[in-house]
């Protein structure tokens, strides 16, 4: 069926590839009234019901033109996800989900609408878009790199040049699986600091594998270790089942506990093969996906055909290519119920002074969003900008003008902030992250010394725990529940080194090594620092006016 609209009318939706204006063979009518522009009447929206053999069209704007199939988009080189498939010579049998399959678990089938390892998702949706990873995987020690970085630029045309998109490949069932689901074995661990959606991600991987008919689910306690430090009962592997985690994404934290580093790569591909293992699921971060890449390799060393799967995990938002990753949106929420508590302090007192910290070790995307969100921050400080305190361009001269005019500041310093000011204490943690000075704090005193003129009421609150250890929001719940449906897909469908994720709005599997490269950091020059600086009216912070 074709829908039609008005002649007169412009269609109300365009293509984000091409514009109306630009389409080929279209043109614009311009009336003296700008507000009277239209789209001249030769221009048509037509639409097209999909069938399976309509291949041969793609839409770049308003019109569909042909295209030889050969023209199709395929998986971009640096972003094939590996497989097991070919190198343990993996047979396909008929997913149990499938209408009539053996299994009879599902008579006439779920209605599934089954994924092929061609499916592509578009990764850089806009045509000046830049993808942020690196394919040749840098140090990940390194620091962020600028934008005039070779790398920094694929996927991005010149004016007048090529676009040149990058695809991924789409996650979802496969009609095909190369595991038996009666015999496989799984294990679950969860790495790193808490974040909100670990249990929801628990609950998820093991609701769907025992749908695909899995019955042998662990779950590793405390992290890696739990894969060689496992005496005394507390700390054996938990038999997971839908009965035991079915209400634990009513509550924070993780069931299967976990910690930061003390893992040993050689130990925990040894306790995988004792345990003789077919799929195991890391729920982390940055590091987590390091330690898994790490395990994935050496399992390939052994020839031994377990499927590694990463669920990208970190409240901060740090991780390159993906839209969000879990437990940002609920870090976000509670953050922002910290920074109206601070409003309410600020504003009941003269010259009252509200001082959130926040989490975001070296990306400021919670303080930014929270900022925003909340429409009660007058100053927000995150690791990516220049934080310089003194001066007429400086922070605490922002701050003394802020009072004159309103009478009470409300400041939110994401906890990475201000370090050039403060130097680097040179420890690290377990996880060999930096052990970072509060700046927050040094700003509450900075503040009391040289604005004493002013008297401010400084309030101070830091809600780093808070935020970590709460349940899910409602938004990050879906997401949650969405990973750990696409992890157990994954797997069986015989893809190992691989993680999940939401990229340009659809799930996507991608190779782990282009998403470690480095953390993901908010972009001082981008346009939603921009959007938020004109949102609370904050200059470029410098020494001079």
């Amino acid at each position: 069926r074709i829908s039609r609209r008005p002649r007169d009318r412009a269609p109300r939706y365009m293509s984000h590839a091409v514009s109306a204006r630009f389409a080929p063979g279209s043109r614009l009518t311009r009336d003296a009234d700008p507000s009277k522009r239209r789209v001249a009447s030769t221009l048509r929206m037509r639409t097209r019901k999909r069938r399976p053999n309509n291949l041969g069209r793609i839409a770049i704007g308003p019109r569909a033109v042909a295209a030889d199939k050969s023209s199709a988009p395929e998986i971009s080189p640096e972003f094939v996800c590996p497989s097991l498939v070919e190198r343990h010579g993996l047979k396909p049998t008929q997913s149990p989900f499938a209408a009539g399959s053996l299994a009879g678990k599902w008579v006439a089938g779920l209605g599934q609408k089954f994924v092929t390892n061609e499916d592509c998702v578009l990764l850089n949706a806009l045509r000046y878009e830049v993808l942020e990873c690196t394919v040749t995987a840098p140090d990940p020690t390194d620091a962020m790199v600028d934008g005039t970085d070779d790398w920094a630029h694929d996927g991005v045309c010149e004016v007048g040049g090529e676009w040149r998109g990058k695809w991924a490949m789409r996650a979802g069932p496969r009609e095909s699986v190369y595991f038996e689901p009666g015999k496989v074995k799984a294990a679950i661990v969860t790495c790193g600091g808490l974040c909100p959606g670990l249990n929801d991600v628990i609950r998820q991987l093991t609701i769907t594998l025992e749908e695909y008919g899995v019955k042998d689910i662990k779950g590793i306690r405390y992290g890696f270790r739990g894969f060689f430090e496992q005496e005394g009962e507390l700390r054996q592997p938990i038999k997971l089942t839908s009965n035991l985690v079915g209400t634990i994404h009513l509550e924070g934290g993780s069931i299967l506990g976990s910690s930061r580093g003390g893992s040993d790569t050689s130990d925990i591909v040894d306790a995988i093969a004792e345990m003789q293992l077919d799929f195991l699921f890391v729920i982390g971060g940055n590091g987590s996906h390091a330690g898994a890449l790490a395990i994935d390799n050496m399992c390939r060393e052994r020839n031994m055909p377990t499927a590694v799967i990463g669920i990208p995990k970190t409240i901060d938002n740090d991780i390159l290519l993906l839209d969000r990753t879990f437990g940002f949106q609920t870090a976000v929420d509670e953050a922002i119920k910290a920074i109206r508590s601070a409003a309410i302090e600020a504003r009941s007192t003269f010259n009252g002074v509200g001082l959130v910290r926040v989490m975001g070790r070296q990306s400021g995307f919670i303080a930014m969003h929270a900022a925003l969100a909340s429409g009660e921050v007058d100053v927000c400080l995150i690791p990516e900008i220049d934080t310089t305190l003194e001066g007429e361009g400086g922070v605490l001269a922002h701050v003394r003008r802020t009072l004159t005019r309103k009478e009470h500041c409300v400041i939110v310093v994401a906890e990475g902030a201000g370090q050039e000011i403060l130097g680097k204490i040179g420890e690290t943690d377990a996880s060999g992250n930096p052990v970072l000075q509060n700046f927050a704090k040094f700003l509450q005193k900075e503040m009391k010394e040289k604005l004493a003129d002013c008297s401010p009421d400084i309030k101070y609150i830091d809600p780093t725990y808070m935020v970590r250890a709460c349940p899910t929001n409602g938004s990050d719940a879906v997401y949650c529940s969405l990973l750990g449906q696409n992890a157990v897909h994954a797997a069986f469908a015989g893809l190992s080194g691989v993680t999940v994720g939401l990229c340009n709005g659809h799930y996507v599997y991608l190779p782990i090594p282009p998403l470690i490269s480095r953390a993901r950091e908010v972009d001082p020059n981008g346009r939603m620092w921009e959007r938020l600086k004109l949102a609370i009216q904050q200059p470029v912070f410098s020494a001079s006016a």
